[in-house]
């Protein structure tokens, strides 16, 4: 049974988000006070840890900061500060996902079942056998059908297939293929992941919609694997 620390001040929204959960097949911790948490999670490492920003005696940042020092667990950040700032600082930090309050818990207990898929699937690399790479030659390969890519373009895709489900923002995509520019407005990222989508979706066979770069709202971009 997949173990879930759950680490959320809002008594009364802890209790329901573990039901939930609860009912799903998880194993639930619960925990109101950030030290505690992560006092906890030094003696036992759960599967995922859903982490509210503003907890007390240590913030949901600080934890997941501790956390990834020694650490590559699944977390989930939650919050109701709702500024893209703190979105991005987030996942810098290391948050695999971030859910704005407030949500539906359905919609949670669906977030942590699919970051968990994706963590089995980095561990099974046959998953990725679609794609193929030669970094030496920049060309990628869909299905046997070779991407005609632009040198950025292939930047792009390297990094979203070495980081499945990894969120990207705009800024993060801008500076990874172009660190050295200057004044340079991060929505010309849209236009390249709109030519990347094109390509995939020119050489996958008649029927194959799945969305590969998926647009998550008010931060940027992620490349996904299609449900099973």
């Amino acid at each position: 049974m997949k173990h879930v620390m759950l680490v959320e001040d809002e008594v009364e929204l802890a209790q329901l988000v573990r039901d939930y959960l609860e009912a799903a097949g998880f194993e639930v911790s619960m925990f109101h006070d950030g030290q505690e948490a992560y006092d906890s999670f030094t003696q036992r490492k759960p599967s995922l840890m859903i982490l509210d920003l503003m907890v007390p005696r240590m913030d949901g940042l600080t934890i997941c900061r501790k956390v990834r020092e020694q650490s590559d667990l699944p977390i989930i950040m939650v919050t109701a500060r709702t500024e893209e700032i703190d979105r991005v600082l987030g996942l810098n930090m290391g948050a695999d996902d971030y859910i704005c309050k407030p949500f539906s818990p359905k919609e949670l207990v669906a977030r942590v079942q699919a970051v968990l898929r994706r963590l089995e699937r980095h561990a099974e690399p046959e998953q990725n056998s679609l794609f193929r790479m030669d970094k030496a030659q920049q060309r990628i390969w869909y299905q046997q059908k070779t991407l005609n890519l632009t040198p950025t373009e292939f930047r792009l895709l390297e990094l979203f297939l070495e980081h499945v489900g990894q969120v990207y923002s705009r800024a993060q995509l801008l500076d990874h293929i172009n660190p050295d520019s200057f004044d340079v407005a991060d929505r010309v990222i849209d236009s390249h992941i709109k030519n990347l989508r094109r390509k995939i979706s020119d050489a996958a066979e008649t029927g194959n919609r799945h969305e590969w770069i998926q647009a998550v709202y008010g931060i940027g971009y992620r490349f996904e694997y299609p449900e099973d």
